[in-house]
């Protein structure tokens, strides 16, 4: 296959923005052990990790195929880049790629996903095949209800959750609700209702249900402030419910991290209610789990 063809196949997967998606399950399993686990789980993990999310960002386009189809027709010239579109947006809506391709990749990775997920802990296949399921359920209410960003917040907790349970079969339940709290606040004020923002005309003409588009997008900045500083506080917490011993330092980097990359883009989009503001406030807060997990990395090897 040549290297040309196959950035198509990772487009569709969105996997610039899915690597960095992939720092969550390694912050979530570091951060809970307090210490980098075998060499063994690390090897399976990764694989496993990179086969998920790629499977399941292909996953979306191939529910949403006929859907992208109508909104490409829609898109302006000149619309702001994000990371989802680093590569190539919706190459089977345009297609760059067949529908039967796309379903082949999705599906060649969920197998890997799930075998992986298999063998570091039954229970992480059960959060993988529900993963998937949710985020096709997501899809299919596109033009149903905008409270389906409550799914997609679930759908990006799960791969992080198992993660933890790879490392660990019984960990503190505490550890688990604020880790999912956390992410899923992120999910939705920093990634969700932000990228909706910017697609309120297309998401119209489709007839599509999001947040901005039904209840307007005072209403959804608000709510992205909102629970954006939920999981603001809520990162700051997950480190002290941690098994190693953060330092005042660490705690400051988090603080600084969760500022720069979270509140004040959130707080610049709730005041100016502008989607460029809602773009770079997506692009910013994708950079967050990445830079937790740089932080927890810091702290294990020094």
């Amino acid at each position: 296959m040549k290297f040309a063809r196959l950035k198509l196949f990772f487009a569709l997967s969105r996997t610039p923005h899915g690597l960095l998606d992939m720092a969550a399950p390694c912050f979530g399993a570091c951060l809970w052990l307090g210490a980098f686990p075998s060499f063994y789980v690390i090897f399976i993990g990764l694989i496993t990790v990179f086969a998920g999310y790629t499977a399941v960002y292909a996953l979306n386009d191939v529910v949403d195929y006929h859907v992208d189809k109508k909104k490409i027709q829609h898109l302006p010239e000149n619309k702001a880049p994000d990371l989802d579109a680093a590569l190539v947006s919706h190459p089977m809506a345009r297609g760059l790629l067949s529908f039967k391709e796309g379903l082949l990749w999705a599906g060649a990775w969920s197998f890997i996903a799930l075998a992986g997920a298999y063998i570091l802990n039954p229970v992480c296949a059960l959060f993988f095949l529900g993963g998937c399921v949710l985020e096709a359920v997501y899809c299919l209410l596109l033009k149903v209800s905008p409270l389906r960003t409550i799914i997609n917040g679930i759908v990006k907790t799960l791969g992080t959750l198992a993660a933890v349970y790879a490392v660990d079969p019984e960990p503190s339940l505490v550890y688990l609700a604020a880790l999912f709290f956390t992410l899923f606040l992120w999910e939705i004020g920093g990634q969700n209702i932000p990228n909706d923002s910017t697609d309120i005309e297309e998401d119209t003409l489709v007839g599509a249900q999001t947040m901005p588009v039904r209840f307007g997008i005072d209403i959804a900045a608000y709510a992205v402030l909102v629970t954006l500083t939920g999981a603001f506080f809520l990162s700051l917490i997950i480190l002290s419910l941690s098994q190693a011993d953060f330092e005042f330092l660490y705690y400051a980097a988090a603080a600084g991290a969760g500022i720069f990359l979270l509140i004040i883009p959130a707080v610049k989009f709730y005041r100016s209610k502008n989607p460029v503001h809602a773009m770079i406030l997506f692009n910013k807060a994708s950079n967050f789990p990445a830079v937790m997990f740089l932080i927890v990395l810091f702290k294990l090897v020094f």
